[in-house]
């Protein structure tokens, strides 16, 4: 990290703690050394910004476990074992009141998914705070799971449930949903901590690795990340909504049609794991899957061809989705 007399104060009092890789030299040096033993380093980055990806009354607490789960979240879906990260904050102020909370929560998750903080940077800035993290991961050789294996035939599965995390944005935000569950504060705060923790689904990377034939993970909407991975593999796809997992909070207002399927389809903020598996292999990871106690659905088949996947309804009818993702500008 870069040196200064009131950054280096910060780092020691809040980051050194969380440096436990050999490799992170304490945060003294403005290098770290990742050991690839043999694998191959998967490396991803995301960046969060307050007012687009959190919201500024969210706790801080919550904002550092989404800034690190969100870049687990593509790890998990890589097949990747965690190896650390680097952080960088654009930060407003260096108040205690809000880097604490922040600092030990990024620390308890480090411990929880065994990644270790490896450095990075700390800036001030006048405009939106904004938490920025790159991460490394392991995968033996020749093993890393893409976007382009997708073939005709393999199944498509999605780890979890689906469109909580839009639904728990609504709620933060007064939306319909947020009237809906006035009264039911139990659905209210599990769609709101679905929106502000994301679940990575780490414990099932061994699994993805093994059985899919090509992943990614439910950031910017399922839909929207589906048609993704199938022209990234030269293929399409048929998805029976129906079969699409859904929390008893979100069916619940599907079903009272405060908000329709296109809302849960096209969400952001899922970071659940989308993949597509030969037959052969499916029940497979969905039995790895209930042994780590994620739910594992098939939901769909890949296809030949390069137009659009379709998403069918119960009569086998074509939804007519007017948007499939979250869109970042």
């Amino acid at each position: 990290m870069t040196q200064g007399s009131a950054e280096d104060s910060l780092i020691a009092r809040y980051f050194k703690p969380l440096a436990t890789d050999p490799g992170a030299f304490g945060l003294v040096d403005d290098a770290a050394v990742l050991s690839s033993s043999g694998d191959d380093i998967v490396v991803t980055t995301d960046a969060i910004v307050e007012g687009v990806h959190y919201l500024a009354t969210d706790p801080p607490d919550s904002i550092a476990r989404k800034a690190l789960r969100v870049n687990l979240s593509d790890l998990a879906a890589k097949g990747a074992v965690p190896a650390g990260f680097v952080l960088t904050l654009a930060l407003r102020s260096k108040e205690d009141a809000w880097l604490g909370p922040f600092a030990d929560a990024l620390g308890e998750d480090t411990r929880t998914f065994a990644c270790p903080l490896l450095g990075g940077d700390t800036v001030s800035t006048p405009g939106p705070q904004m938490i920025s993290i790159t991460a490394f991961g392991r995968v033996p050789n020749g093993r890393t799971v893409g976007r382009t294996g997708a073939k005709p035939g393999d199944r498509i599965l999605v780890t979890g449930t689906i469109g909580d995390a839009a639904l728990g944005l609504d709620v933060l935000t007064g939306g319909a949903a947020a009237a809906a569950l006035a009264s039911d504060p139990t659905a209210r705060e599990a769609l709101v901590s679905r929106y502000r923790v994301p679940q990575p689904r780490n414990v099932l990377a061994q699994a993805v690795r093994e059985h899919a034939s090509a992943a990614m993970d439910v950031s910017d909407g399922l839909a929207g990340d589906l048609t993704k991975l199938c022209a990234a593999s030269g293929v399409s796809a048929t998805v029976e909504v129906a079969n699409v997992p859904l929390s008893a909070a979100a069916a619940g207002l599907i079903a009272r049609n405060v908000v329709c399927v296109e809302t849960l389809l096209a969400g952001g903020d899922d970071y659940e794991v989308l993949c597509t598996v030969p037959p052969a292999h499916s029940d497979a990871l969905i039995a790895a899957g209930r042994a780590a106690g994620v739910v594992v659905t098939a939901i769909g088949t890949i296809v030949a061809g390069d137009e659009r996947p379709r998403f069918l309804d119960g009569h086998g009818q074509e939804l007519a989705l007017t948007r499939l993702s979250y869109s970042h500008f």
